[in-house]
């Protein structure tokens, strides 16, 4: 039984618990190089299970990735021929204005790529300072993405969650499964970093990229 989660599937994993993520890179992009809608919020479910492994220090973050999935996912399945390509979200919005809306889509989007960012910033930490105690590189990493989008009261409850964060040993030993986790988390930083670039990159295109949390 996993001591983190208490399942019996961990050990048990093919792989690390990156791989489906990493499979599901391949095929975010349409053949001339557009974003897909639904690869790239399935990538974003399969890094669920990896968020799941912080227990009750990435509550926040797992509520926040999960709540903006669904909300594009439901907007993408009111019309899959109209929101087969991500951004095709965005436009409809900035169209009829209501993409700086709190509930918009835009903001769905803009708030999932930067919870995104911040894990793979966290993993990164975790790659390169083999010394940083888990709650230290959670900490880095929030500093560098998030924080500056936050408010006093969102920075504080994040600053309380960290101290949960769970020992770094225990917790690399169950997202790595049967696979070599370093190598797997330097292929998801690499791989899902240019992706997460290309939505602010557009995002910034249509001004709503510097969009804080109200």
């Amino acid at each position: 039984m996993c001591s983190l989660c208490g399942c019996d599937l961990c050990s048990e994993m093919a792989g690390t618990v990156f791989t489906p993520a990493l499979e599901g890179m391949k095929h975010v992009k349409s053949e001339s190089g557009e974003m897909l809608t639904q690869p790239f919020l399935e990538v974003c479910k399969q890094i669920l299970p990896v968020i799941e492994k912080f227990g009750a220090a990435m509550a926040l973050v797992k509520s926040d990735v999960g709540g903006n999935i669904s909300r594009l996912e439901t907007k993408y399945l009111s019309d899959p021929t109209q929101f087969n390509y991500l951004y095709n979200m965005v436009r409809v919005e900035v169209e009829s204005k209501t993409a700086k809306g709190s509930s918009s889509c835009t903001n769905g989007l803009l708030w999932l790529t930067r919870a995104m960012d911040f894990l793979v910033e966290l993993f990164r930490n975790l790659m390169e300072h083999p010394d940083w105690k888990m709650s230290q590189a959670c900490t880095e990493a929030y500093g560098k993405t998030l924080k500056k989008w936050h408010g006093w009261l969102a920075s504080s409850s994040f600053s309380v969650a960290m101290k949960l964060a769970p020992e770094r040993t225990k917790f690399m030993e169950v997202i790595g499964g049967s696979g070599d986790v370093m190598s797997d988390i330097e292929k998801f930083c690499t791989n899902f970093t240019p992706l997460l670039q290309e939505n602010h990159k557009f995002l910034a295109g249509v001004g709503l990229d510097d969009l804080k949390a109200s």
